[in-house]
């Protein structure tokens, strides 16, 4: 979870945001929606009892939920309404989506920071008070780990929100460092929440968020979070970001008031909800990567064109995990480098072969659908560095028939962030 250039991401939130692996799950007449990605791939005999639920998982199937496995939680693709009128109404009006399963935390103490940038890319040190930024955590090859978002607040502490698919991962890394810190004699603790998280996106989301809340929201910019009473649901924090591309906050509540809180925001004409379908064809058009597909561990952030997440101060200093093949990177030219595609015809998939005008493979696509706004296919990938200039005529291999492709500058449809 700034995304002015953002996002990626964010995943994180998400973001964000922003899971994914093997698993291929279609739902017919759902574009993207059929295409939504897990993290691992799972045994098809997997069962819902086994899944974790959100606390909103009774309220999703009331309301005509289609739930679908996601990173191991049961999750909504889609409602009543077809994946593509959602995700038309999150681009006119605004909508609700669930995102509950995304990992939320504290980082408290006065090495807080210290600590955080440890494991990160980013300056914290440099953020103002309840100001945030989309991160990476990154391991010692340059790899990226996931991407988060952290938030330097005014209580005393920092929040942190990462993906739901690298929960168990992030959360052993951070707990591994923390023992490191403790040991050493640095004044830093973890502390990992059980709210529940919704994010509200949409042009109209600050029209309908504003009737529950007596602080003015048009001072609550991008990227910047606050703690609030939200329809009179107390201890909420509120921040302006998401992974749709509009204007939009994502809304920490606590789990016993989180229906009610959802219930009230929804009893506005202007409000849907919308589920994963719509959720990753609107970060795909908003050009945001989604972890496990766009950035993994086998990525640098400069070949996923994510050096801007990495602070000034930090790269002058090579401090954060990678720094050594990293920056050396950022002046060097990299072999690869992530794009977008635009082309017509079939759609654009994930592992469809990216070719040069000649029939050369020269690289992959990592996520791709057919864009509800744009009326073509939007993708993107990694192409040797080559091919990686926008405008550059290149093909893509769809049903071994090549297909007429461009590279395409990102994001593909207009962000719409509130800068104040």
């Amino acid at each position: 979870m700034m995304w002015t250039r953002l996002l990626v991401g964010f995943g994180v939130s998400g973001l964000g945001p922003r899971v994914s692996r093997d698993c291929l799950l279609r739902v017919s007449g759902a574009g993207c929606a059929g295409r939504i990605q897990q993290q691992e791939t799972r045994q098809a005999s997997t069962s819902e009892a086994v899944q974790k639920k959100t606390p909103l998982f009774d309220f999703h199937r009331e309301h005509g939920g289609k739930m679908v496995e996601f990173a191991g939680w049961s999750m909504p693709v889609q409602y009543k309404d077809s994946h593509i009128a959602s995700h038309m109404h999150t681009r006119e009006h605004c909508s609700i989506f669930d995102v509950s399963h995304m990992l939320q935390s504290k980082v408290h103490g006065k090495d807080r920071v210290k600590f955080m940038e440890s494991l990160v890319v980013a300056d914290i040190a440099e953020l103002k008070d309840n100001q945030g930024t989309l991160s990476l955590f990154t391991n010692e090859k340059g790899g990226i780990i996931d991407d988060l978002i952290v938030t330097r607040t005014d209580q005393g502490y920092l929040y942190v929100v990462s993906n739901a698919g690298c929960a168990d991962k992030d959360s052993a890394h951070m707990k591994s460092r923390l023992a490191e810190f403790k040991a050493a004699g640095f004044d830093v603790d973890l502390e990992f929440l059980d709210e529940s998280l919704i994010a509200l996106q949409g042009p109209s989301m600050s029209g309908v968020l504003q009737q529950g809340l007596t602080d003015d929201l048009s001072k609550l910019t991008f990227m910047t979070s606050a703690l609030a009473t939200v329809f009179g649901v107390p201890g909420c924090r509120v921040t302006r970001c998401g992974y749709t591309g509009e204007d939009g906050v994502e809304i920490s509540v606590p789990q016993s008031r989180v229906v009610e809180l959802t219930e009230k925001l929804l009893a506005h004409s202007e409000v849907k909800l919308a589920g994963l379908g719509a959720r990753d064809s609107l970060r795909l058009e908003a050009g945001l990567c989604l972890y496990g597909n766009d950035i993994d561990e086998t990525t640098t952030p400069v070949e996923a064109t994510l050096v801007w997440t990495i602070g000034k101060r930090r790269r002058q200093m090579k401090d954060f995990p990678g720094a050594n093949i990293i920056v050396p990177q950022i002046k060097a030219k990299t072999a690869r480098k992530r794009v977008g595609l635009v082309s017509s015809g079939p759609p654009v998939r994930q592992h469809t072969p990216i070719l040069s005008p000649e029939g050369k493979v020269i690289g992959e696509v990592t996520s791709g659908c057919p864009s509800p706004c744009l009326k073509k296919n939007v993708a993107m990938g990694y192409v040797e560095s080559a091919f990686a200039k926008n405008g550059t005529n290149i093909q893509v291999e769809v049903r071994k028939k090549a297909v007429p492709a461009t590279v395409s500058k990102m994001p593909f449809f207009p962000t719409n962030y509130y800068s104040g």
